[in-house]
Order: C-alpha cells, then structure tokens, then sequence
C-alpha cells in the first residue's frame, strides 16, 4: 500500500506541476494502455470530457478531478492483474533508497514546522511566516546528490513544490543548496539536519532564492513520527 500511496502521489504530482497538465494526463492513460473510452466509462462521463482535458481545452483540472484520474487508472489496472502498477513498484521501490515522501492532510506554516522538528532558523527568518508547506521529502544529502539519477530530481516535490526538503548527512550544507541553486524547481524550506553552522555559500545561495533555512538535530525517527501525523 505505501508504494501505490507513492505512485498516486507522484502521478498527481507531475500533473499538477506541468504547464500541460491535460497533455500529461494523456500520457499517463497511454502508459497505462486505457482508452479514452474505458476510461470515460469507468468515471461516468462522456469521452469528449476526456479529450477536451487531453487537449488542453478545458481548464487545468483541479485537485478533485486529478484525484479522480487518478484512481481510475488504478482501479482499471487493479482490474486487469496489475501489469502496469507492478512494473511501476519497481521504480518506486528503487528511489525510496533516496528519498522519502509525505503529503500533510492539510497545509502548515514554516513556522509551526520548524517548532515540530525541534529547529533554528539561520536564514531568511523573515519569510517563516508567509510561508505555507504542504509536504517534506526526507533524503540522503549524499546518495541524491551522487547516485541518484538527474532524471529522478523532480519526483522529490512529489504533488507539491511548497514543501520542505529535510537533508541528512550533511556537512556543511553547501552541496545541498548548490543543488538547489541550478534546479527549475524549488521547495518553500530547506532543513539541514545535524549541523549547528551553515557554509556562507549555502547561507548566499538561500538569501539568493528566498528560502529559509533550518538547522536541527532532532532525531529523524522522531521528526517522521511527528511530521507523519499531519
């Protein structure tokens, strides 16, 4: 169940943050080999609905309609033997050596995050507040930056970019925010696990993109069991 949460998580995800989403929509109904007319048929609604969102003719769908999407590939695919999702596991089970997810059910400010995990802000305090987080993606600083392939790099926003990124194994936290620096994509809060003081660079490079950084040195296993409960 944790991996089919993952895939849903990272489906919805890709097609929330695409400038096309109903073109992405249509990719993943062709990678899970359902037409249009299945697909229709599975949600009660007419096949035109499909292909005006396929076509970018409709407004970008909602959360609700995503959700729905969603599901019914699942189910349809659940309903054939699972030949697409098992293929699709693998991926999921190999970048879980990477990265972890968590969607909250609802969203919280960088300040009340901070306060859960125990954190110092060194950076860019002033933006705590107006910062809004839907989400955190633990990761191994130095197994993402050196093994994990760069094709990989955007499944770590999972359904949402406003989200926190909790680095362990850091140093000095300047790997992670060069990372940072030269990706499209950024997340509200950077965490910096298990270091007091921050690399000037790193320092420069969160004031250059307006990110608040937080040290702490919290237990992970704690800050998961707390995180997790949102």
């Amino acid at each position: 169940m944790f991996v089919e949460d993952k895939l849903r998580s990272e489906i919805a995800g890709e097609i929330t943050l695409s400038p096309t989403p109903g073109s992405t929509m249509k990719k993943w109904r062709e990678i899970f080999a359902i037409t249009q007319a299945d697909l229709a048929a599975h949600l009660k609604i007419a096949a035109s609905t499909i292909s005006d969102y396929e076509g970018n003719r409709r407004m970008s769908p909602g959360s609700a309609v995503i959700k729905r999407f969603v599901t019914a590939l699942f189910d349809i695919d659940n309903e054939r033997g699972s030949p697409i999702l098992s293929k699709l596991a693998q991926g999921v089970e190999h970048t879980a050596q990477f990265f972890d997810l968590h969607e909250f059910a609802a969203s919280i400010t960088a300040v009340d995050f901070q306060k859960m995990i125990g954190g110092t802000v060194v950076a860019n305090e002033d933006l705590m507040q107006s910062k809004k987080l839907y989400g955190y993606t633990l990761m191994d600083s130095l197994k993402v930056i050196l093994e994990m392939p760069f094709n990989q790099f955007p499944k770590l926003y999972g359904s949402m970019s406003e989200r926190a990124f909790i680095f362990t194994q850091v140093s000095t936290g300047r790997s992670p925010m060069v990372v940072i620096r030269v990706t499209p994509m950024k997340p509200s809060v950077v965490v910096l696990h298990g270091i007091s003081d921050v690399d000037p660079l790193a320092l420069k490079i969160s004031e250059k993109e307006q990110i608040p950084v937080i040290t702490t040195r919290m237990d992970i296993g704690k800050i998961k069991d707390t995180l997790n409960k949102i």
